[in-house]
């Protein structure tokens, strides 16, 4: 609550500068923001530089899992699912659950157990989903990045991408209803056969602090520092924001100060 009451405090702040032209400034050392309906890029900071982006890319895993389709379908859970770290959701061997509803989890709380689970379902095993990754980021033209899994987590060899790449993913994944739908979501029940329902709330803490925003994805590993896609529309305008190895504490208000200063823009 200390942390949201900063954030706003930092929002005010930073509406009340005479010079709207100017990009606030940013410690992420990668960062891009653009309009994903024109593709007008506004701002961008070593968007070229390859890197881990962490959960980030869990934007294409829940890309990859839409167009699989028919997301009622029902995913038994196998043991192979659970065999992840460091943050799991805890779904257990023998669990059921439609795409719909771990896809929502996944895309809410950033479990990787879940995005094990959804890759195995759609592609029969995980690196399988990760050749359709591949597959997927060829076909989209994403010449500077490399998948090895479907959650983030430092694999070897590395995986890497870019924030112009993750542009492209976040504008397609933008357009997807059940994508749009499941990164706005605040607060998520994650309800379980014979067990107490989860109140699962979203990572993004954006969400909560900046009124304009509605999604998308957080991200981090030691590797990528703090990552997060934010997106958000005003008077019409939709702008998305990308910032990625960030610090622990201002890549809220990073993302934050982007996208208002792109939405006035």
């Amino acid at each position: 609550a200390v942390e949201v009451a900063k954030m706003k405090a930092a929002r005010i702040a930073f509406e009340n500068k005479e010079l709207r032209g100017v990009p606030p400034k940013i410690s992420a050392e990668r960062a891009m923001v653009f309009d994903p309906e024109s593709g007008e890029v506004l701002f961008e900071k070593n968007a070229d530089e390859r890197g881990p982006i962490a959960s980030t890319q869990k934007l294409l895993t829940a890309l990859i899992v839409c167009e699989a389709g028919d997301l009622d379908t029902i995913v038994t859970v196998e043991k192979s699912d659970t065999d992840c770290a460091p943050v799991r959701l805890g779904i257990q061997p023998g669990e059921q659950y439609t795409r719909r509803q771990l896809l929502t989890a996944l895309m809410v709380k950033s479990s990787n157990d879940i995005a094990q689970a959804l890759a195995r379902d759609v592609a029969g095993s995980v690196e399988a989903f990760v050749e359709r990754m591949n597959a997927k980021a060829a076909e989209m033209g994403l010449e500077d990045s490399m998948f090895m899994n479907p959650h983030g987590l430092p694999s070897e060899p590395m995986q890497y991408s870019t924030a112009r790449n993750l542009s492209k993913i976040a504008t397609l994944a933008d357009r997807v209803p059940d994508i749009r739908e499941m990164v706005r979501t605040k607060t998520f029940e994650f309800t379980r056969e014979g067990k107490s329902p989860l109140t699962l709330e979203n990572t993004n803490r954006v969400l909560r602090s900046c009124g304009y925003c509605d999604g998308m994805k957080t991200g981090y590993t030691n590797a990528s520092g703090y990552c997060l896609v934010a997106s958000g529309e005003k008077d019409g305008r939709r702008r998305i924001v990308i910032v990625l190895n960030d610090s622990k504490y201002q890549v809220w208000s990073d993302a934050e100060n982007l996208l208002l200063w792109a939405l006035k823009a």
